[in-house]
């Protein structure tokens, strides 16, 4: 018996700087005749290329990504195209980042660990343009109802968080500078601005502050 082809086949394009990762996510998605994987990247420059070439129905965004970091991806991605339709795939489970990526303008929210069957699910709900959080994490943010008022990083402008979680991943200020396009003298008044805004004595402090929140995984 024949079995007739879907109607629509969701284009995908997957982000992530992990080669094994994305070898896996593709084998997933592409087990399904709906859904086809595009193309591939492993850092943020070439994200935005993919997109512009291949138009893709949903991007799979890793938040850890070479050059800019995922919630600026986002912002990025949104300023450029308003449709453009963002699963975070992430290992970071706090609820302040996921709500961030939210806010950043992500459709959907899907942590490593989860099931992966979540994952050909998600993609279906977002190219439908319909939003879709992993389900172990739905009930904190639908508690949270997603106000803007997250805790103690709201004192942040959004130029200072992205300088705060470059910081808690280990960069420092001269490569948080590159890495940003901006001095190292802005990038150090940042640094200073962060750490008497939080009330921080040290970087160890930054960090363990960081972890608490779900902005970085405790090694």
């Amino acid at each position: 018996m024949n079995i007739a082809p879907p109607e629509k086949v969701i284009r995908v394009l997957l982000a992530d700087d992990h080669p094994v990762v994305r070898d896996g996510c593709r084998n997933l998605l592409e087990s399904t005749p709906d859904i086809r994987v595009v193309a591939e990247v492993g850092d943020s420059s070439s994200l935005f290329a993919a997109y512009a070439e291949f138009s893709p129905d949903v991007v799979v965004l890793d938040l850890n990504m070479p050059e800019i970091g995922g919630i600026e991806v986002i912002r990025r991605l949104r300023r450029r195209d308003d449709k453009a339709r963002v699963l975070v795939f992430s290992m970071y489970d706090g609820d302040v980042m996921i709500q961030r990526a939210l806010e950043a303008g992500a459709l959907g929210y899907l942590i490593k660990h989860s099931q992966m069957s979540q994952m050909l699910l998600a993609v279906r709900e977002i190219a439908n343009g319909k939003p879709y959080i992993d389900a172990a994490k739905v009930m904190n943010i639908a508690a949270a109802g997603l106000k803007q008022e997250t805790g103690p990083l709201d004192c942040l402008t959004a130029r200072e968080y992205q300088v705060f979680t470059l910081l808690a991943e280990g960069k420092t200020v001269s490569q948080i500078a590159v890495m940003l396009s901006i001095s190292p003298k802005t990038a150090g008044v940042h640094h200073a601005s962060i750490m008497n805004k939080l009330e921080l004595s040290n970087g160890a402090q930054l960090v363990r502050l960081a972890v608490r929140l779900g902005i970085v995984m405790d090694v």
